[in-house]
């Protein structure tokens, strides 16, 4: 039974490689920023609308990982690699790439891959039956035969499985394009990317029988026509959209890349807002917090009321040593983005670098609006932690530590700081309620966790 096994193994390998069933932020990192989380939300909308599922249950969440990919876990989400993010022309071949998850994630697709596990593992099972039955009868090459042939009709089996659902996915993401009336140009332009990349890369086959997807030719091929003869082909993206796409992309290049190489693309002889977008951030990694800061006013001399800028501005003064500097734009931010969580634990964390007590008061009131707003941030309670362990409240700062740890994945911190909230929050309260969910939750990872360490 060792070989069966292995090949789920196999197969749950090949199944995590397509489809990213397991955790994605233990093994890359999430990127958060609100203005591109904002961008997301309000481009999926009307995608999301059309597959008839929630938006306010859907999550475009941006992963930092080079590759040109897109996948959906169990769940809800969908994530989108900073490689993609950034190989993208415009925002039409995002929502493409959005809408094609976005048919995994109605299909349950991540949920189904184990039906086709079961069947490959049937054959699989059965060739090393047969196998077995020729060994013991003597015939030793002809049952390992057996089992080679049995495995490859399993594993082929299994990426037929894939590729139908990679090609169910594409003809409902063509439908919620064009129910969303949204034109399915950028959906095959971005194929055409990865169809070039195949050459590039010297991968070009003529057949896709032994791949999780289809080939880039197959899908063009199959969605052309479906995509023209739609009444929104020849219909532009929104300006102001694309504008916001331009700005997001062009910041997250400043953010991520190269210093050297972003300022080569984007030279200070390019006035653009995208363009100081991405040389700001570049500066300010390079640790010219004049040049950067140069570059965040030269953006709001453009627009003195963006929250973007604003916070930009204070996140390049504060990361620059310059707390109190760093006060007056990132208020203003928070006042023009109240709706913006992650600003305002940025200002929270300002205050508390002040270092000094009148500002507390106000540090606190801010990241409490923050994590009740967005409470998956653990940095933002990491800094009510430290409130109120300045304030000398020992447990509420234990319990801000086990939000915390939870979070980051860190059970065994978590359980030990939820004990300590449990011990000193008086019961029945709405934190001492927390603090029981986080322990039980912990106390029950850390078990889990040491079970298989002990096998």
């Amino acid at each position: 039974m060792r070989r069966v096994t292995t090949f789920a193994r196999l197969l749950m390998l090949l199944l995590i490689a397509s489809f990213a069933t397991a955790q994605p932020a233990a093994a890359q990192s999430i990127l958060r920023d609100s203005e591109t989380e904002k961008l997301f939300a309000d481009m999926s909308k009307p995608l999301i609308q059309a597959a008839r599922l929630d938006p306010r249950a859907v999550r475009v969440v941006l992963v930092n990982d080079p590759e040109i990919n897109a996948f959906v876990a169990q769940g809800q989400i969908v994530y989108i690699h900073t490689g993609l993010l950034m190989a993208a022309d415009n925002a039409n071949q995002v929502q493409g790439v959005v809408a094609h998850e976005l048919g995994h994630v109605a299909g349950g697709h991540s949920l189904r891959i184990y039906d086709g596990m079961k069947q490959a593992s049937a054959v699989s099972i059965l060739s090393l039956v047969l196998g077995g039955l020729a060994m013991a009868a003597g015939a030793g090459e002809a049952g390992m035969a057996a089992m080679a042939v049995g495995q490859q009709a399993a594993m082929g089996r299994f990426l037929a499985f894939t590729r139908t659902q990679e090609s169910s996915a594409d003809l409902a993401g063509a439908a919620y394009l064009a129910a969303a009336g949204v034109s399915g140009k950028g959906s095959l332009d971005f194929f055409k990317k990865l169809q070039n990349q195949e050459f590039r890369l010297a991968v070009y086959a003529t057949e896709s029988y032994d791949r999780t997807h289809p080939l880039s030719s197959e899908r063009i091929s199959a969605l052309q026509t479906l995509y023209q003869k739609d009444r929104a082909w020849t219909r532009a993206t929104d300006p102001a959209l694309e504008a916001r796409f331009q700005r997001v992309r062009a910041k997250l290049i400043g953010y991520i890349s190269d210093k050297d190489q972003v300022l080569q693309r984007y030279p200070a002889s390019d006035t653009s807002v995208p363009a100081r977008y991405a040389r700001a951030y570049a500066y300010h990694r390079m640790g010219y917090r004049d040049k950067a800061v140069a570059e965040a006013d030269a953006l709001l001399a453009t627009a003195p009321n963006d929250p973007y800028f604003l916070e930009l501005k204070g996140q390049v003064l504060l990361e620059s040593g310059k707390p109190v500097e760093a006060l007056a734009p990132l208020r203003e931010a928070v006042s023009k983005a109240p709706d913006q969580p992650m600003i305002a634990a940025m200002l929270g964390h300002a205050l508390i670098a002040t270092e000094k007590k009148e500002n507390f008061p106000e540090a606190e009131a801010v990241l409490k609006t923050a994590v009740n707003r967005d409470n998956d941030n653990p940095f933002a309670w990491y800094q009510l932690g430290v409130i109120y362990d300045r304030k000398g409240d020992i447990a509420r700062a234990a319990l801000a530590s086990a939000e915390r740890y939870s979070l980051e994945g860190k059970p065994k911190l978590a359980l030990a700081s939820a004990r300590t909230a449990v011990r000193g929050i008086p019961a029945g309260t709405p934190d001492a309620l927390r603090a029981q969910d986080i322990l039980m939750v912990s106390e029950a990872e850390v078990k889990k966790n040491k079970g298989r360490d002990d096998k």
